[in-house]
C-alpha cells in the first residue's frame, strides 16, 4: 500500500496527503486524494525480529522475500493486489514479525529578472501582473522576508549539497538545472524529468543560481541540489519511495534534506529519518496545507523540522497546517514566484503555471526556504553538527506577535542563522 504523500506548494493548490502542499483558494497542484487508495496495490513493507524466520513466514502466506527498504531493516514484499490489509493482519500476528504496514502513496510545502517579485528573500514594497493577469502582493511588510540578502554578504552557501525529494527538476530550466550534481529515479515514473512541476518549483527556492540576470534567485544560491524523483508524473509517491531517496541522499553527501510533502504514519519512514539524522544530516518537511493542527509525516516526527506557511504580512498563511506542539517555524509560503519547467508539466495543465517562472503557494515552499536556511548555517560553519544547524535555524527565528500558539519558535531569518 502507498501513503499519500501531499507536497506543500500542492496543498496550497489543492489539500492535503502525501503529496506538494499547496494551499486552498489557490488552483490545486495535484487532484484530491480522496478518492484515492492510501496505499499503493500489491506491495506491503514488512520487517522481520528474526530475519533467518522470514522465507518460512512469508513462504506460508505464499509470498516471497522482497528488496531491502533503504537501511531500515524492512522489505518490500509483493502481494496480491486488494489482498495488502488482510496480509498485514495476518503477518503482525507472527512473533517473527516487529511489524507489517502498507506502503503509504504520498503527494505534492540579485539582478535576476524576477527578483524584485521575490518578497520572501527582500521586500521592495511592489506588487506585480503575473501571467494569468492576476495582481499579485509582492510585500507587504518590511519584514515579512527572510533576510536572504543580508545573509549573502555572509555566504552563499557554496557546495552545500540538498537533497530535494520530489517530483524531479525539470532539466531544461537552466536556472535551476545546472545546479543539479546527482539525480536518481524512486517514482516509478518512465524516466526522471520533472512532468509534474512541483519539484522544479521547490529546487528552485532552494538554489537558483543567483546574479544570472535571468530568472529568479534560491535562497541558498550556492548550494547543490541532489535530486531524488519521489512523486511520478502525477504527483504520488510511495513512502518505500521516499524511504530510498532518503538512504540515497545520505549516501550522496546530502548536508539537509527537504521534504515537501506529507505521508500517513509509517514506522520504516520513521526510522529512515533517524538514520539520516544520525549520520549528521539536517531533515526539513512541509507541514501541511490543511488549515487545521493535523499532524502531517514527516514533518511530525521529532528528528524533522516541521514547516508552517506565512504570507506578504508575515501572518500564518490562512491554508498553513500549524499548532505549536509539533510545527517548529515558519517560512514565506503564500504567492512565492519561482522555477517551472520549460516544457508542458501537469501543474501548468491543471493550474495554469507558466512555463519558466510563475508564483506558488503552500507549505512546500516554506519548507524549501527553511531547508536553504539551513544550507547556509552549514556553510557559514563547517564543522557544526546537524544538532547545532538545527538549533541556529530554529533559535534565531523572528518572532511574530499573535502567532505563539502557531508554531513552537518563528519565521526564519537566514542572516540570523549564518551569523
Amino acid at each position: 500500500m502507498m501513503k499519500k504523500v501531499i507536497a506543500g506548494f500542492a496543498a496550497a493548490f489543492m489539500g492535503l496527503g502525501v503529496m506538494a502542499f499547496a494551499a486552498p483558494g489557490s488552483p490545486a497542484i495535484a487532484g484530491s486524494a480522496a478518492s484515492q487508495s492510501s496505499h499503493a496495490s500489491g506491495q506491503i513493507i514488512v520487517k522481520f525480529r528474526d530475519q533467518s524466520a522470514a522465507a518460512g513466514v512469508l513462504h506460508r502466506h505464499g509470498l516471497s522475500e522482497g528488496q531491502d527498504v533503504g537501511s531500515t531493516g524492512a522489505h518490500l514484499v509483493k502481494v496480491p493486489a486488494g489482498k495488502e490489509l488482510q496480509l498485514i493482519d495476518a503477518l503482525s500476528r507472527n512473533p517473527a514479525v516487529e511489524y507489517a504496514e502498507p506502503d503509504e502513496l504520498a503527494t505534492a510545502s540579485t539582478d535576476d529578472t524576477y527578483f524584485p517579485r521575490q518578497y520572501a528573500l527582500q521586500n521592495t514594497g511592489q506588487s506585480f501582473t503575473n501571467t494569468a493577469g492576476t495582481i499579485v502582493v509582492a510585500a507587504g511588510k518590511a519584514d515579512a522576508d527572510v533576510d536572504a540578502v543580508e545573509a549573502w554578504d555572509l555566504t552563499s552557501g557554496t557546495d552545500i549539497r540538498v537533497a530535494v525529494l520530489d517530483s524531479g527538476v525539470a532539466s531544461d530550466n537552466t536556472d535551476i538545472a545546472l545546479k543539479v550534481v546527482a539525480r536518481a529515479n524512486f517514482s516509478g515514473a518512465a524516466t526522471g524529468e520533472d512532468n509534474y512541476g512541483h519539484g522544479t518549483y521547490i529546487a528552485g527556492a532552494v538554489a537558483a543560481t543567483g546574479d544570472n540576470a535571468k530568472g529568479v534567485a534560491g535562497v541558498c544560491p550556492g548550494c547543490k541540489i541532489l535530486d531524488g524523483k519521489v512523486l511520478n508524473d502525477s504527483g504520488i509517491a510511495s513512502s518505500s519511495g521516499l524511504v530510498n531517496a532518503i538512504n540515497w541522499s545520505v549516501a550522496n553527501g546530502a548536508k539537509v534534506i527537504n521534504m515537501s510533502l506529507g505521508v500517513r504514519a509509517s514506522r520504516t519512514l520513521e526510522t529512515a529519518v533517524n538514520n539520516a539524522w544520525s549520520k549528521g544530516v539536517v531533515l526539513v518537511a512541509a507541514a501541511g496545507n490543511g488549515g487545521n493542527q493535523t499532524k502531517i509525516y514527516p514533518g511530525a516526527y521529532p528528528n524533522v523540522i516541521a514547516v508552517a506557511a506565512t504570507d506578504n504580512k508575515d501572518a500564518k498563511a490562512s491554508f498553513s497546517t500549524y499548532g505549536a506542539s509539533w510545527v517548529d517555524v515558519a517560512a514565506p509560503g503564500a504567492n512565492v514566484y519561482s522555477t517551472f519547467p520549460n516544457h508542458p508539466f501537469y501543474l501548468g495543465t491543471q493550474n495554469g503555471r507558466s512555463q519558466g517562472y510563475d508564483v506558488g503557494n503552500g507549505t512546500s515552499m516554506s519548507s524549501a526556504i527553511v531547508a536553504a536556511t539551513a544550507a547556509l548555517a552549514w556553510s557559514a560553519d563547517p564543522v557544526a553538527t546537524q544538532v547545532s544547524v538545527r538549533e541556529k535555524v530554529e533559535e534565531t527565528a523572528d518572532k511574530i506577535a499573535g502567532t505563539g500558539t502557531y508554531w513552537k519558535y518563528g519565521r526564519v531569518n537566514a542572516y540570523n542563522a549564518v551569523r
